[in-house]
């Protein structure tokens, strides 16, 4: 299948779904207190994503129960919200997609409870870290396996390894789209493949485990973790590509 390009108006209308992922997500953050449950985090985020004329496109996508995949701990993506109250020293991941007017916004941070360890600290900071560098490294040209091959080195960098079978992905009028975006080289040489081209519009989102990048699976056929067992962190933005660069379309405003 072959990978959009969209033009400067839909580009504006996947700002417009990016923009209420941004401040959803930090709506979700500032909420981040001890006491406060998964569940009413995920009610919090899905007002306000309805209450800005949008709806929540995780909610129902795939059998996805909630609105926002709150991922706690070891649990680095997919996570779904219970009535979990949250405790000094814990780290969440952030997922949070919309829809608005027939287009398509995805972002993710991780962030820590209160006081969190220099080592959960470090590994928060890996994922982020990761996801900008990462995209401003990107260019017009470049192949995307180039750009997993970056993300790779770049995780590997910081003392991490990425989660396997997992990866970023195009958006637009679906909320995954072609094409996928490993956060390493999965298979062949890095100048191979599909070249990203000016107008194309997709998700970053590099996924950080400590010592296995091997995923599991657990009971509720949706949380994610390592087979490490370790803490793990979640960075996700949606980019454009506009003037040969990546413009980041889900950074608040």
């Amino acid at each position: 299948m072959a990978i959009a390009i969209r033009n400067s108006r839909e580009i504006d209308s996947l700002r417009v779904s990016s923009q209420i992922v941004a401040k959803a997500l930090s709506l979700a953050k500032q909420s981040l207190k001890v006491g406060v449950s998964l569940l009413e985090i995920d009610a919090m985020v899905e007002d306000f994503i309805r209450s800005s004329g949008a709806r929540p496109a995780f909610k129902g996508l795939y059998g996805f129960p909630n609105s926002a995949c709150l991922s706690l701990n070891s649990v680095i993506i997919h996570g779904i919200p219970t009535d979990y109250k949250l405790q000094e020293g814990d780290i969440l991941g952030i997922d949070i997609g919309v829809e608005k007017d027939g287009w398509f916004g995805d972002g993710a941070i991780t962030a820590g409870v209160g006081k969190i360890s220099s080592q959960d600290k470090a590994l928060i900071d890996c994922s982020r870290n990761v996801l900008l560098e990462g995209i401003e490294s990107i260019k017009a040209g470049m192949h995307f396996k180039e750009l997993s091959l970056i993300l790779q080195e770049l995780i590997v960098g910081y003392g991490y390894v990425p989660l396997e079978d997992f990866c970023g992905h195009g958006i637009g009028r679906k909320p995954h789209e072609e094409p996928q975006i490993p956060n390493y080289l999965k298979h062949g040489k890095a100048k191979s493949g599909e070249k990203i081209k000016e107008g194309m519009v997709f998700c970053i989102e590099p996924m950080i485990c400590q010592k296995s990048g091997k995923p599991k699976i657990l009971s509720d056929q949706w949380s994610v973790v390592s087979e490490d067992g370790l803490r793990t962190s979640h960075y996700e933005h949606t980019v454009a590509i506009i003037g040969g660069r990546a413009e980041i379309l889900s950074k608040e405003e």
